[in-house]
């Protein structure tokens, strides 16, 4: 059992007005269990600072709350650079300054105290980069400074990163993306809708309240085309989320996205890194492209010997103090404490504690199913054996009652499976990798997906009952043969772990938009009728099928509101409101082999 640390914090104030606090912090900690957890620590008083200024190169000015130990000496920094108000941080502050760290959280240009105008990603290198000089300069800070924190506060670290600040000597991103197009705004040339109007939503409440005051929970996500979305819909509101205009005027990945991809720049980031993933977790495939790019790619040695991963379940689907995510009850070795985790890496890193770190194996995965933890020596797996399941039908695969099955046999001759799939009766998502605002019903993370599998347009390829243990852990891909109606549709595909009471749990799933089948930077709509081989990337997982459970692939043309709904027309789909029905096959014959594929455990 993982175990959490106590804090025990009296506070005193002096001086009034948020201006200087002397608080007494007594750390009090458990017997700890795992290698992973933290061991027993020096104690300081806590001194902090509100809304400190820190001057940029152009002028503006950000500010930050700063919690650093009440004792005379120099200090490693803890940095954190957060939109979503500062003050959100202040336990970790507490912690760290008490541990020997001064923590500096700072809310970032143009959120909360901060000056400057809010547009996301595009100042966060330079400002990062100033902010961890501006950090390392502080009469308290002995010139170390690391990073922390997670979603877009993971990509205030990368970023930075990027920027080389010299004193910058550590970064610990938690669920975030490698690349703002591909796995933050869109996923397969899909628009990631649910993710991206709820977090601009979020991000822009205030402003924006009266507009959607008349919208059901669910109202916008209806409205078309989606250059409409309320929080752009008038010329005032140009102001409030320019970047969500902009997000739909760059579908492709052009030099917009270029700028900003960490995949593009990681011969830039010099810094090892503790990385935190999440199964379900919406930014999954970036936090896994992160680690395992970054120890062939990274731009130094440090960086590339320095990476570390930790995988959990949840994320922004569920968290990672709680043994529930979604419908799922992952057991009682499934919580952790996140911050403790990361006190002890830079205790390690910064302070060169002989506090075991630097024995363990690089990568530690939560294995689902099982629901055990489990040390990795790297990521993905190398005695994973990439294994075909293909797929089979009498070619009526549609929804359960149907005749879809998978095996590693080849197809011989074998009718292609066809459904209709019309953008005005898209298939529901129905939990998995959402954020931000509340999901749809069911909930996010693991539900029951036997209701979408009622549909005649999910074609369902199940296998046998395993009679033993049967683990996936690692990337998991769909290579299909398919044709369409239309000159450009989507493809989806979801793994699915069948219990043997029926419950249909979802583990990853992924989408293609046709017209990006063979490249996300130059669009090709498809030609009605011709069969085209595509590969739909469903991510990662790592999941031991149980002994009498069976192993489901599910495909289909939408997840709605999850990604938007392709309109099968061709349009620009940030304006496209007309909509058609396509009639979408799927091929598997002997010169149609097509496949799900597999990262098979030993």
């Amino acid at each position: 059992m993982w175990n959490r640390r106590i804090l025990n914090v009296a506070f005193g104030v002096m001086g009034g007005h948020g201006g200087l606090l002397l608080i007494s912090v007594a750390v009090a900690m458990a017997a700890l269990a795992t290698p992973w957890d933290v061991a027993a620590a020096e104690e300081y008083g806590v001194v902090v600072e509100r809304n400190v200024p820190a001057k940029m190169r152009d002028g503006v000015i950000l500010r930050a709350d700063i919690y650093r130990p009440r004792a005379d000496g120099k200090f490693p920094v803890l940095l954190v650079r957060t939109p979503y108000d500062k003050t959100q941080e202040s336990s970790f502050g507490m912690k760290g300054a008490a541990r020997g760290y001064v923590v500096v959280e700072q809310d970032v240009r143009g959120r909360f105290t901060s000056g400057g105008e809010w547009y996301v990603f595009k100042n966060e290198s330079l400002d990062g980069y100033d902010t961890v000089e501006w950090a390392a300069a502080l009469p308290y800070s002995n010139g170390k400074v690391g990073m922390f924190g997670g979603s877009y506060v993971g990509a205030t670290q990368y970023l930075a990163a990027i920027a080389k600040p010299p004193h910058l000597a550590g970064i610990c991103p938690t669920v975030t993306a490698s690349n703002y197009h591909d796995g933050w705004t869109y996923q397969g040339g899909a628009f990631e809708q649910w993710f991206n109007e709820s977090w601009t939503t979020g991000l822009a409440m205030n402003t924006m309240r009266r507009r959607l005051e008349q919208s059901s929970a669910l109202g916008w996500t209806k409205i078309l085309p989606l250059r409409d979305f309320p929080a752009i819909e008038s010329p005032s509101a140009v102001g409030i989320a320019p970047y969500f205009t902009d997000w739909l005027e760059h579908p492709n990945y052009d030099d917009y996205w270029k700028e900003l991809s960490i995949e593009d720049h990681y011969a830039k980031i010099q810094v090892p890194v503790l990385s935190f993933a999440a199964w379900y977790d919406i930014f999954l495939g970036g936090s896994l492209r992160n680690y395992s790019r970054l120890k062939t790619e990274g731009g130094t040695d440090a960086a590339k010997r320095g990476q570390r991963l930790m995988v959990y379940v949840g994320g922004h689907a569920g968290g990672n103090d709680n043994r529930w995510v979604g419908a799922v009850d992952f057991g009682e070795k499934l919580p952790i404490d996140q911050d403790a985790i990361t006190l002890r890496w830079y205790d390690w890193l910064f302070k060169g504690q002989a506090n075991g770190v630097e024995q363990e194996k690089p990568v530690k995965l939560f294995v689902m199913g099982k629901n055990e933890w489990r040390d990795e020596e790297d990521w993905p797996l190398a005695r994973a054996k990439s294994t075909r399941y293909y797929l089979h039908s009498a070619g009526g695969a549609n929804g359960l009652l149907g005749s879809g099955s998978l095996s590693t046999t080849p197809p011989l001759e074998e009718k292609a499976d066809q459904y209709v799939y019309d953008p005005a009766d898209a298939v529901p998502t129905i939990g998995g990798s959402l954020c931000c605002g509340a999901p749809p019903p069911p909930g996010n993370g693991p539900q029951d997906q036997r209701p979408a599998e009622g549909r005649a347009d999910v074609l369902v390829f199940t296998t046998p009952a395993f009679p033993k243990d049967f683990e996936v852990t690692g990337p998991v891909t769909l290579d299909l043969y398919v044709s369409s109606s239309a000159v450009d549709t989507d493809f989806t595909g979801m793994l699915v772990d069948v219990w043997p009471n029926g419950f249909a749990q979802n583990l990853t799933s992924g989408i293609l938009r046709m017209r990006y089948r063979n490249s996300q930077e130059k669009p090709e709509l498809a030609n009605p009728g011709e069969t085209y081989h595509i590969t739909v990337d469903l991510w990662a997982t790592s999941n031991v099928f149980l002994a009498g459970h069976k192993l489901r692939l599910e495909v289909s043309s939408s997840n709605f509101p999850r990604f938007d709904r392709n309109l099968n027309t061709g349009e620009t789909q940030a304006r496209g409101t007309r909509m058609i029905k396509a009639t979408n096959v799927v091929y598997h014959d002997k010169a149609h082999p097509s496949a799900l594929i597999l990262p098979v455990v030993p």
